[in-house]
This record gives structure tokens, C-alpha cells and sequence, in this order.
């Protein structure tokens, strides 16, 4: 049986609400979680198969140029080592989120220093490592745009990236108060804890391959296509993935690297790149630099909004940070112009990295607004309540749904907001207190489930979805237990398997709304076939605990499933309601920072976060996501840059002990409030994305506080102390 919904119209059934079971929206612990604590759940480079071998990947060690040759003979005559690899196949850059296809290959051009160009293949690691490092390339250099920044880039302005809407000239010329600001981001890194690995293996024609990767449904197209294979017979395993905020959406050189090996050599090999290896080849946020021009009426009330933005990519990509994303629809003004500029450059990939657009994009956009609240005088919560549209303005559509109010109000109440002390000092500590919004667009993609009611009256639910730490295996463990009316130890989770039901995978905040709308489509043909077998309407039937009940008869699941399973596949996919209706999630950020008067050092004191984000299904994991999204806003404002040296381009910070990203110390205690929503037009769950929420806006809430601390405007982040401490006041 198969159940399978477009969402071309809102679904405002609200069915979840009249389930029994008590699961749903719970603060479930994770099914999977004893066995991650124990370690016995088997990330990708744990899946070790008899007489494995390993390889490490070579970099290259020159920004632009070409490889003319290496010299394996040497290296293969070292203790251990098997075979030296390069050529056509290998991965020049890593996959773009649902790419869905091989990304740039080859190893005779080379675009970006630490660009991996060959692979070491030994009995050892350590074997492999110790080749890897010998091997002498013979390279050509070439001319190289090492620095975005540097006078005469090449600036490329995309058509379809342009938009213009009023006077903004005008505009500004008219306005009471305006803001006119140009603020920097550095680039960041996703920064997984888990480094990106996979083991290959090859039985005839048939490659199954355990990697961390975010998205199967994707990853198997591409993998296939790099390799020149039939995706049919390509296996993808990634049942656990230690993180990936975006790094693991495509395929990484990795996965392709140890396939080749593999086939060539005839026995499995393992590939994992070293954590400056991850930082150096797979994939960066891009720096922006971002010119805001806002002009506001008397009352505060914005009349045009100008937003143009550069980023930087390497030649070849496509993909571009989508900084703008969030302007067209957050706030008011009828005269707009959002502008995107791109620089080719000779650095690692951009690609994906957390809330891609709005965490950068909306960091600025909410600084700029507090520099209007600034001049205008007006509270920052109430100058962004003036300023909420009625529909969305950049392209004049309505909104599904719009919590924003809701979340300021909410934010700032428990923060307490209105009792904060302006000029507040703790010895030699300038207290300070600021605000921003929260929002992120909201989408689905299309996604497949299986679920089966076997006739002991266990549940199983299959999907080739992942689970990359945001709480896969319990959401559809619970909304599958509580359409069903199942308890939560009689339910298994299948996940991370290419050959189970296609979802959309992890990724764009859609994962859950997606892979959960799949598994409640084939749980509702479900309770309609356990109906129908009851002769009664589907809204009538009560289901708990295993049993169901109609008209006080209560009748056990496991007499109505009878000697055979019922097995139902569900599917949703995007439709009218995604592209008539501007869907998003909404929040607001208030945070308490200290900032030293001497060093000028800043530390967050306290932080809160108010989020819509449509039906909660876990409380737990979704608050969970939330921290975790702020403590990446905290590293944005305060800690986080990548540093390129401009000659060459090459990464100075490649790992964990000079990328700072934050760590207990600089993390205070958080926060966070969920408010009531339900949105029909996202999915039949009326849930929506969350696990991107949390950053969006975040950062700028610091930054906003340190300002109200000291008078200081911090427009390029990080705001660490060279660009505080100059203008501190004397106290």
C-alpha cells in the first residue's frame, strides 16, 4: 500500500492533537542514545571490514597550476605501503547540497592549496600517513586570486541574483532617519565533530560504502556519477553521523578516493580525512561583505531597505551564499533592492555551512536595525514590531504563518527587557544588554518512509534518512508510536541506508518536517486500514498502548493485523502551499554581555531565545538544537574567523587549537521558550524546520550588547578585543 501527498493545500486537520499515545512533542530521550554513549554505535570509519586498508590523501601545496606527475616509485618501495593513486576521478571540489551529480573531478588542475591531487594507499594509517607526506608532486604553478579583497578582483553580478523594487534613492533622500553601513563576516567552518571518512568495498560490480553524508538520496547520484557506475549499484551506509552542519550534505573526496582504491586494490580501504584536511577541502562559509542602507519615516517605520552583498567561490561552482535571503520578507518597506556579487578566488570550496543566507545575512541586517533603533530613539523590540508586514513584501505573497510579535514579546518578557539598567557596571565590567529577531525560510523536500505493523504488534519504521545528532531515530519514533498508538519500546528505526525509502536526508532545516510527513502519511493509511477492519471512520478510532478502541470496544492491534504484516509506504512532496505561500520560522534572541574596561574583552553573561517553529515534536531535541544554534551565534560574534594568508590563499587556522570555535568557558547558561504554532500549509504535522533557527540573528544580538556596553560598533566580526579595546570609554 502506498500513501503519498503534494502539498498544494493546507492541511488544517490537525490530527496529531487528537492522538492518545503521549509521545509526540515529549521530551523523549533519543532510542539510539546508550549506544552512543558507550561508544558502540558505528560511525563511518569504525565500520572496519576484514583486511581493510588505508589511504591518505596528498594536498596540493600551490594555489594554481597543474599536476604533472608524482613520484609514486619511491613511495611504494616504503615499508607498508600498497599503492600511490591520482587521475581524472579524483575529487577536485566536494558536492554541493543536493548537487545530485559528480562535482569537479580531476587531479591534473589544481585550484586551491590543500586541494587533494593523490592518495596513499598502505596496511597502515600510519604506513599511508608517512607516504602521503614523502610523495614529491611535480606541479607547474600559475596565476592565482589568492584575496577577494584585493584591488581589480573580478566581480561577477548574476542576473537572476538582482532584484529592485520602488526608489531606494528616493527613499533615503525622504527618510527622517536613515543607516547606511557596510559589515564584514569572515568566513567560518562547519567544524563536525566527527571528520569526514569512508570505507569502500567492492563485490563484483557492487560498491557499498559506509561515509558520513548527510543526504543518501543525493550522495548515491553522485558518487555513481563520479565513478562512471549505475547508481543501482552503488550501497550507501550512514546509519550514525557525528555532525555535519552542512559539510556533509555532498559527497566529500573521501568517499570517491576510497572507492577507486578499493576497486583497484580488490580489498576494502578507508579514507578519513584529518581534521585539517576537513578544514582545507571540503567546505567554507564564504566572507561577506555587506552594504545595508535602511531609511525609516518619523515614526520608525521603514520605507526602503537596500541590502548588497559579496561573497567569494571558486571558479566552476554554482552555489553562492544566499545572503540576501531573509531581506525580502522579515521586515517592511515598499522601495527595496537586494544586489549579490561574487569573486572567483583560489580558496577552498563555499559551500553550505549552517543556515546558509540568514546566519551571516541576518547577523548584519540586525545590527543595521539596532543602529535605527539607535537613531530613532525607539526600543530595538518595538522598532521590529513596527516594521512586521502584513505580507510579504520582496515578492507581495502571504505568509503560511508569522509568530514574530509573538516571539519578541515573549523573548523579552522572560529575558526581562523592560528592567534592564542602562550604563550598569560590575567593577571593572561595562554591562550591556541586547536584542535581535530570528528567521529562517522554511521548506520540504521530498521524502519517503516505510512503516510496518508486524502482527506482534511491533512497529518498524524505514527511511534512508540520517541522523547527524539532531534526534532522527526519536521524532519518528514518536510520531509514528503516537499515530499508532505503539509504545516506544515496541518501535525500531531503521536509518541511513541508500537501499530503504528515499527521503529529502538532513539538511535546510527539513529533515524532520520531511521524513516525519512520509512516516504520518503511511501511519494514517495505516489507522484507515485498522478502521476499516473496525467498520469505522478513521477519526473515530482511538489507538494506545497497542490497543484500539471504538464505541468503548477495545480490540488489540495485534487481532487486527492478523498472520501478515501491513506495510504501508509514504511519500509527501512540495506543492502549491511552498510556492504560493512565504513559509518561515520566526524567533527572537535577548542576551546580557560584560565587557572588561581595561582589556576589553567581552564575556556573555546570559542569553535567551523565544522561537515559532511550528508543532514541537520533540521538546528536548528541538531545544537541543536551539542551544546548540545560539552557542554557533556565539562563536560568530565572538571567536570564529577562518584566516587566509593573502599571498597564497592557503588556510592559517585549519583546526580546532587556532579555529575558536566556543567552548564551555564561553558559554553561559541559555535559554529557550517555544512558542504555540501550528502551520497547515507546511506539512500534514504542521511542523516546521528548527535546527537552523537558532543561529539566525543570534550573533547580532551580542554585537547589538556590546554596543549598549560601551558605545563601541563592532561592524567586522568577530568582535574581539583589537576592535573593542580602541574605543572604550575611560571609566
Amino acid at each position: 500500500m502506498n500513501a503519498h501527498l503534494k502539498m498544494d493545500k493546507p492541511d488544517d486537520r490537525n490530527r496529531l492533537d487528537d492522538m492518545a499515545q503521549g509521545l509526540l512533542g515529549t521530551a523523549m530521550d533519543r532510542p539510539e542514545g546508550p549506544l552512543k554513549v558507550t561508544g558502540t554505535a558505528t560511525y563511518a570509519h569504525e565500520a572496519h571490514q576484514p583486511g581493510m586498508l588505508h589511504g591518505v590523501l596528498v594536498r596540493a601545496t600551490i594555489a594554481r597550476g597543474t599536476l604533472d606527475g608524482v613520484e609514486a616509485a619511491a613511495v611504494e618501495k616504503m615499508p607498508g605501503v600498497r599503492k600511490v593513486m591520482w587521475g581524472d576521478k579524483f575529487l577536485r571540489n566536494p558536492a554541493q547540497g543536493t548537487a545530485n551529480k559528480a562535482p569537479v573531478q580531476g587531479s591534473s588542475e589544481i585550484y586551491y592549496i590543500g586541494q587533494p591531487v593523490a592518495l596513499v594507499v598502505a596496511d597502515s594509517f600510519e604506513a599511508a600517513r608517512h607516504g602521503a607526506q614523502s610523495l614529491e608532486l611535480r606541479m607547474t604553478a600559475g596565476t592565482a586570486v589568492p584575496d577577494a579583497k584585493a584591488d581589480g578582483v573580478a566581480v561577477e553580478r548574476p542576473e537572476k541574483k538582482q532584484s529592485s523594487m520602488g526608489d531606494l534613492k528616493a527613499a533615503m533622500q525622504d527618510a527622517a532617519f536613515t543607516v547606511d553601513q557596510r559589515y564584514t563576516t569572515p568566513g567560518h567552518n562547519s567544524a563536525p565533530m566527527e571528520p569526514h571518512s569512508a570505507i569502500a568495498w567492492w563485490d563484483g560490480d557492487q560498491l557499498t560504502l559506509h561515509a558520513s553524508n548527510q543526504m543518501l538520496k543525493y550522495n548515491v547520484n553522485e558518487v555513481a556519477d563520479s565513478l562512471g557506475i549505475d547508481p543501482e549499484n552503488v550501497h550507501l551506509l550512514a546509519p550514525y553521523v557525528g555532525g555535519g552542519f552542512g559539510s556533509k550534505l555532498g559527497i566529500s573526496p573521501d568517499a570517491v578516493a576510497a572507492a577507486l582504491a578499493a576497486k583497484e586494490l580488490g580489498v576494502p580501504v578507508s579514507v578519513m580525512l584529518t581534521r585539517q584536511q576537513v578544514f582545507e577541502n571540503v567546505m567554507r562559509r564564504s566572507e561577506t561583505a555587506q552594504d545595508f542602507q535602511l531609511a525609516a519615516d518619523k515614526d520608525g517605520v521603514l520605507r526602503g531597505i537596500g541590502h548588497t552583498a559579496r561573497v567569494s567561490q571558486l571558479p566552476d561552482e554554482s552555489f553562492a551564499e544566499p545572503v540576501t535571503q531573509a531581506t525580502p520578507f522579515l521586515y517592511k518597506g515598499e522601495n527595496r533592492e537586494t544586489h549579490m556579487e561574487i569573486v572567483r578566488v583560489n580558496q577552498t570550496c563555499a559551500g553550505s555551512v549552517r543556515a546558509p543566507g540568514e546566519a551571516v545575512g541576518l547577523t548584519a541586517l540586525e545590527i543595521a536595525m539596532d543602529e535605527l533603533a539607535v537613531a530613532t530613539g525607539i526600543d530595538p523590540v518595538e522598532l521590529r514590531k513596527r516594521n512586521i508586514p502584513d505580507r510579504s513584501p520582496g515578492e507581495d505573497k502571504p505568509f503560511s504563518s508569522h509568530k514574530l510579535a509573538e516571539a519578541l514579546d515573549d523573548g523579552a518578557a522572560i529575558f526581562g527587557w523592560a528592567d534592564r539598567k542602562k550604563g550598569a557596571t560590575d567593577g571593572e565590567w561595562l554591562i550591556g544588554y541586547g536584542m535581535s529577531s530570528a528567521a529562517r525560510v522554511n521548506m520540504i523536500g521530498e521524502s519517503h518512509a516505510r512503516v510496518t505493523l508486524n502482527p506482534d504488534g511491533t512497529l518498524l519504521i524505514e527511511t534512508d534518512m540520517t541522523d547527524i545528532g539532531t534526534g532522527t531515530y526519536a521524532i519518528l519514533t514518536q510520531i509514528a508510536g503516537e499515530m499508532l498508538g505503539v509504545p516506544q519500546d515496541r518501535i525500531e528505526t531503521r536509518l541511513g541506508d541508500s537501499k530503504l525509502p528515499k527521503s529529502a536526508g538532513s539538511g535546510g532545516s527539513w529533515g524532520a518536517s520531511s521524513a516525519g510527513s512520509s512516516v504520518y502519511m503511511a501511519c494514517e493509511k495505516l489507522r484507515q486500514t485498522i478502521a476499516a477492519k473496525l467498520n469505522c471512520d478513521e477519526g473515530d478510532l482511538t489507538l494506545k498502548d497497542g490497543t484500539a478502541t471504538f464505541a468503548n470496544k477495545q480490540t488489540p492491534l495485534t487481532d487486527l493485523v492478523g498472520d501478515a504484516p501491513m506495510v504501508v509506504e509514504g511519500a509527501i512532496e512540495p506543492g502549491k502551499t511552498q510556492k504560493d505561500f512565504r513559509q518561515a520560522t520566526f524567533g527572537s534572541f535577548f542576551c546580557e554581555v560584560g565587557v572588561n574596561s581595561v582589556t576589553g574583552e567581552v564575556r556573555l553573561r546570559r542569553m535567551h531565545g523565544s522561537f515559532a517553529a511550528g508543532r514541537i515534536l520533540n521538546a528536548k531535541t528541538a531545544r537541543s538544537q536551539c542551544l546548540g544554534g545560539m552557542t554557533f551565534g556565539i562563536g560568530m560574534a565572538l571567536t570564529e574567523e577562518l584566516i587566509q594568508d593573502t599571498r597564497d590563499g592557503h588556510l592559517v587556522n585549519h583546526d580546532l587549537a587556532e579555529y575558536h570555535i566556543p567552548v564551555n568557558a564561553d558559554v553561559p547558561q541559555l535559554s529557550v521558550n517555544f512558542i504555540a504554532e501550528r502551520d497547515p500549509y507546511a506539512n500534514p504535522m504542521q511542523a516546521k524546520g528548527i535546527g537552523e533557527l537558532g543561529i539566525c540573528g543570534a550573533g547580532a544580538a551580542i554585537i547589538n550588547a556590546i554596543y549598549d556596553a560601551t558605545g563601541v560598533r563592532v561592524r567586522d566580526l568577530p568582535a574581539t578585543m583589537d576592535k573593542i579595546l580602541p574605543g572604550l570609554p575611560d571609566v
